[in-house]
């Protein structure tokens, strides 16, 4: 009996490798949406004498919120690999956030990220107004809005855990 709960632990510990592939194709999908990067750069560039000054802040926002979803698909797949499957070995090109990011300060990140991501497709809707209506406009600000207040709940939640620990610990 204690040899067959030895075997489940085993391959229920083992499971968490199957979370490799996962990351992995995180990893491919940022390649690809690095080439995507790479095309609209190169859009931007060959008509940066083209465009007016509101088309060219669009594109430089289109081109900071890409940078932002890269950034964010990079901290998910390392701090989640650092912290559901294995530890990184210690090295000279060691990342500052690497064995730093637990599951709830990963969340808040990822939270922070969405709602800068939100807030820049909410300034390209703004700066093109004149094509939306009234209403569509207010459900754009309200779901912005619902991200904001998601991301301090996440906050606050996990500071009121923080103090809990601490005051556990002590």
């Amino acid at each position: 009996m204690k040899s067959l709960e030895l075997l489940i632990e085993r391959i229920i510990l083992s499971s968490r490798w199957i979370l490799v592939v996962f990351y992995l194709g995180l990893a491919a999908s940022l390649a690809v949406y690095a080439i995507s990067f790479g095309y609209k750069f190169y859009k931007v560039a060959i008509n940066v004498f083209q465009y007016e000054e509101s088309d060219m802040i669009l594109a430089i926002l289109g081109l900071i919120d890409a940078a932002l979803v890269a950034s964010l698909i990079v901290m998910v797949m390392i701090s989640g690999y650092e912290n559901f499957v294995s530890r990184f070995d210690e090295g000279e090109d060691q990342v500052s956030f690497l064995g730093k990011l637990d599951s709830g300060s990963l969340k808040i990140k990822v939270a922070s990220s969405i709602v800068a991501i939100s807030s820049i497709h909410l300034l390209q809707i703004f700066l093109n107004a004149t094509q939306y209506d009234n209403s569509k406009l207010m459900w754009f600000t309200i779901i912005h809005l619902a991200f904001v207040v998601s991301a301090v709940l996440l906050g606050y939640l996990e500071m009121i855990m923080a103090k809990a620990k601490g005051n556990k610990d002590a």
